[in-house]
């Protein structure tokens, strides 16, 4: 029975505006709900700092406040498109919260919890990304202390492909949150290790500091773990995982995969030295390091390199990761290397070379009415200006556009394929659940069918996730406020039905409700809830082990009913009560009906003849069966009658007479 008490922040309005709608997950600082900004019509995220956070509990603190507060004013500043976006910051029932961009994805920690580890290609793609956002804090001053997986989202890949993690956006989350904590506990806890063990720089171990190389070892040993499926250290305690931080080097990934490039091994070497001045700088030196490795790995394999996992039984020979070589055209913008060419040089190119046409154009008109036939030059001049003007003019205004097609209604792949035949690209919104549409049918398309569109453009689809239907939330066991609460938060109706008795549900308390838990169900259904009223009135008494009669008289006196008995054979004595239900003890109302076992007593057994044996001998027969034995007569002589007489059934037990002279 699920007794857990309804989370009371679902359903709430947080400082008139954020409408908490479910919990996403919780975590040892703080809870993340899904919430809609009703100003803005949004679907944000919103971490709740825990009422008792750290020892001692300090989220309603001011010096805790206070810093949540100026940390949470330095994120906010700090914008890239790998960083978790901050929007706002407040406090709700005395604890600190943030509200965030909701990314739709998984944790990095559950990509690999899926898959293991990840192929080269795919570790230092993510890896960039996440050095790209904790470069942009580390430039801005702010480190972030918490490097792991968990803080590590993986957005849906632009491209649709669910499994392309190349492709996938990376963004970073939590920025400060930890030294907002940690700065907040320094003189209550020593100053105590608040990042993940497993991911701990030395220098936090053995110094308590930390600083942008911190940041810089810990993105080294989540390289590490993507590459190799492990972290490189273990241990009974966490103080025993830390300290190996401090007194061993981290292993190269290819002891443990077999195959992986030496440039990985160096890059993962380099970031987790012990020695923090023997690491790169900060996020940023070790990303160039990460762009250049990851080059290299693409460059080497242009053959295609294969390799083999390592297994706990016999090694694997079959290939299962692919190395694709890398072009750095393919990256983003903001994660590209500096090219030979400079941007700055180009422009220069360029400019230089519009001003010498301008001035071309200038000395030929200058030149013009001084020669023959002058005018005239300068007439077709104007003419053919005034071409150009007018086709540029078409072109901007219209002749660079082209009409939408009409892809509503069609499977993502008709949609798809017909975009794609026109020549457009198509990317995707957030998909919602429709009843008449079904799963993967286009519900809209921006922009819409017949307007204009820019040849070769992108047109925006929403997909139906279909029907929206799930298992109803099991609420016996609740408080009818509680399990109102949950079944409202689900966007269902709750109707109450006819409450019952019940031994073990105290009054007010879910009985049970229709549908049972479980059943599938979709927003807006009716569910029925039964609650307890406790108790019933009437206690049944223990009617076992006593005579029909007197268990008939017993039940009639209560008020009770009683149900025609069922009889069974038994070794009690014939009609006396063997069962009952209910049970003594339960509660019932007045009228109820009692049901009993009653005994038909025990089976019967077949007398043996012992007439015309010795008088003692027939004792011994009969005695051996379990009858008592009556003599009459000369005990020495010779058995002449017996009773009852010979093949009698009988109870097991009946007095024998026999008779000997």
């Amino acid at each position: 029975m699920d007794t857990q008490v309804a989370d009371t922040l679902l359903g709430s309005l947080i400082d008139g505006r954020y409408r908490i709608r479910g919990r996403v997950a919780r975590g040892g600082m703080a809870t993340v709900y899904t919430a809609v900004d009703e100003r803005l019509e949004r679907t944000v995220a919103v971490k709740i700092i825990h009422a008792a956070q750290g020892p001692p509990g300090q989220a309603g603190r001011p010096s805790f406040v206070d810093r949540f507060t100026d940390e949470a004013k330095t994120i906010a500043r700090l914008t890239h498109p790998n960083v978790v976006a901050v929007y706002d910051q407040g406090t709700h029932a005395g604890r600190p919260y943030l509200v965030m961009e909701y990314v739709r994805g998984r944790t990095l920690r559950e990509v690999l919890t899926e898959r293991r580890r990840l192929n080269p290609d795919e570790a230092l793609a993510i890896t960039e990304q996440m050095l790209a956002a904790i470069g942009a804090a580390h430039r801005a001053g702010l480190v972030h202390r918490d490097v792991k997986p968990e803080n590590v989202l993986v957005a849906e890949a632009p491209s649709g492909g669910p499994a392309n993690l190349v492709d996938s956006v990376v963004k970073v989350t939590d920025f400060g949150l930890a030294r907002a904590v940690e700065a907040s506990t320094d003189h209550d806890s020593g100053n105590q290790l608040m990042a993940t063990v497993a991911y701990v720089a030395p220098e936090l171990v053995t110094d308590g500091r930390a600083d942008a190389r911190t940041d810089v070892y810990s993105t080294g040993i989540v390289l590490f773990e993507m590459l190799t499926g492990r972290v490189p250290y273990d241990g009974d305690r966490p103080i025993d995982i830390a300290w190996q931080h401090v007194d061993r080097d981290v292993p190269a990934p290819s002891t443990l995969v077999p195959g992986l490039p030496r440039v990985l091994d160096d890059l993962v070497a380099r970031a987790t030295r012990r020695d923090p001045a023997a690491r790169p700088g900060d996020a940023g030196t070790l990303l160039a390091e990460v762009q250049v490795a990851r080059d290299s790995v693409g460059s080497s394999n242009s053959h295609t390199a294969l390799i083999t996992p390592v297994t706990d039984g016999p090694a694997v020979s079959q290939p299962t990761m692919v190395v694709a070589p890398v072009r750095p055209s393919e990256r983003p913008t903001w994660a590209r290397l500096p090219e030979d060419g400079s941007p700055a040089r180009g422009r220069r190119r360029a400019a230089s070379g519009g001003d010498d046409l301008r001035t071309r154009l200038s000395g030929l008109v200058a030149r013009l009415p001084g020669q023959g036939g002058g005018r005239l030059a300068v007439a077709a001049v104007v003419v053919v200006l005034g071409l150009v003007a007018a086709l540029g003019g078409w072109w901007f205004g219209v002749g660079r556009y082209t009409t939408a097609p009409e892809l509503v209604s069609m499977t993502k792949a008709e949609a798809e394929a017909r975009a794609s035949q026109a020549g457009f690209d198509v990317v995707y919104a957030d998909p919602r659940y429709d009843d008449q549409v079904p799963r993967d049918g286009v519900l809209g398309q921006d922009p819409a069918s017949s307007a204009k569109i820019l040849k070769g453009g992108t047109i925006t689809l929403t997909l139906s996730l279909g029907p929206e239907r799930f298992e109803l939330p099991d609420v016996v066991g609740k408080e009818f406020a509680l399990a109102e609460a949950d079944l409202l938060s689900a966007q269902l109706e709750v109707v109450k039905g006819t409450a019952r008795y019940d031994d073990s549900l105290p009054e007010g308390v879910v009985v049970s409700t229709k549908p049972e838990a479980g059943k599938e169900v979709k927003p807006g259904d009716k569910i029925t809830v039964i609650l307890s009223k406790g108790r019933a009135p009437i206690t049944v008494p223990n009617l076992v082990g006593k005579n029909l009669n007197d268990a008939r008289n017993q039940i009639a006196q209560l008020g009770l009913v009683l149900v025609e008995p069922t009889r069974k054979q038994s070794d009690k004595p014939r009609d006396e009560v063997i069962g009952q239900s209910p049970a003594d003890g339960s509660g019932v109302e007045r009228g109820a009906q009692i049901r009993l076992e009653v005994s038909e007593g025990p089976p019967l057994v077949t007398v043996p003849r012992v007439v015309d044996l010795p008088c003692q001998q027939a004792k011994q027969v009969l005695e051996s069966q379990g009858f008592p034995v009556t003599v009459q007569f000369n005990p020495n002589a010779v058995t002449r009658f017996q009773n009852p007489n010979e093949n009698a059934q009988v109870a097991p037990g009946t007095q024998i007479t026999i008779g000997c002279f």
